[in-house]
């Protein structure tokens, strides 16, 4: 399935997911990355799904949710993958507008070097950049990207960007201990945030399984000292995403593929499935036969259980 949820967002309200790229094709392959090692590294972009299937899908999601009355703040792109290599993109985000819903796009801004990836994003309502780090040698350490990025490059992009669209820009930071965690480095991306003027600069933590089972939630004076120094040098309003999402994902009729579709860019909480599948007066044999077919996954990260689909 292309189109998944609705799911709580952290920073979007309910939103409902387009998942534009198959797994998992990406510019990077972050240490962090909730759904594992990239395994398809590229930054040439393709078509990956004709734009009429992605609509289509997309409509039958929203009649279905207007029936049972449910509320949807955003359609955002957050896909298996970086959602920029799809050449479409653009395409895409202006035939979603007659949903009447806004858009948004999570990126991790590594192709905005690039004039047409810039010109596609224009149109979306909410535009996230990934910002992790200024330093070339940390970068490519936390993000690890294609072997031709250029880190420059990618932050003069970012920065052209930001100087034409007129939309809500946001960017992220994940802090990992030990290794983009450091005062130097928090300065830097401070002194960079300064130059794109966003609305609001999201100070995040791992808080689901990650790709490298060393990657570590920083400490708290560390967090602390993100964002504080951020705040002091950008002069943006931080806000620090440290928790677990709301209990308030959406299952369908299709519970399966809900499911599946949830947990593929998504790693859930046992006790959320657990709940999900209670409202629905289902037991667990539902998730128990996902994870026996080797469809679903199961993690431990920080003494909780995560499922994530077998990708």
């Amino acid at each position: 399935m292309i189109i998944f949820g609705p799911v709580p967002s952290r920073r979007l309200g309910q939103s409902v997911g387009i998942n534009n790229i198959p797994p998992k094709v990406c510019t990077y392959s972050c240490v962090y990355c909730q759904i594992g090692r990239t395994n398809r590294m590229q930054i040439r972009r393709s078509e990956f799904y004709k734009p009429k299937e992605i609509i289509q899908q997309t409509k039958e999601k929203m009649t279905e949710l207007n029936k049972k009355n449910e509320h949807i703040d955003y359609i955002t792109f957050v896909p298996d993958g970086e959602p920029t290599l799809d050449i479409n993109l653009g395409v895409e985000i202006n035939l979603l507008k007659q949903f009447g819903v806004k858009i948004a796009v999570i990126t991790n801004a590594s192709l905005l070097w690039m004039d047409e990836v810039r010109k596609d994003l224009m149109n979306a309502d909410w535009v996230s950049l990934k910002i992790d780090a200024i330093n070339n040698d940390i970068w490519r350490r936390v993000d690890r990207p294609q072997g031709s990025l250029s880190i420059s490059k990618i932050m003069q992009g970012t920065i052209d960007f930001a100087n034409e669209f007129k939309g809500t820009l946001v960017t992220e930071t994940m802090l990992v201990d030990r290794i983009n965690d450091n005062k130097e480095c928090l300065y830097e991306i401070a002194k960079h945030i300064l130059s794109l003027k966003p609305i609001k600069s999201y100070l995040l933590v791992p808080t689901r399984p990650p790709a490298e089972a060393v990657v570590r939630k920083p400490s708290k004076e560390s967090i602390r000292d993100g964002y504080d120094i951020i705040q002091k040098v950008s002069g943006v309003e931080v806000e620090c995403i440290t928790g677990d999402e709301e209990n308030s994902f959406y299952f369908a009729d299709d519970v399966i593929n809900d499911l599946l579709s949830i947990t593929s860019v998504h790693p859930v909480r046992e006790d959320i499935i657990e709940k999900l599948l209670k409202d629905r007066e289902l037991d667990r044999s539902v998730i128990d036969n996902l994870i026996e077919k080797d469809l679903i996954k199961t993690y431990l990260y920080e003494g909780k259980k995560f499922y994530r689909r077998n990708i």
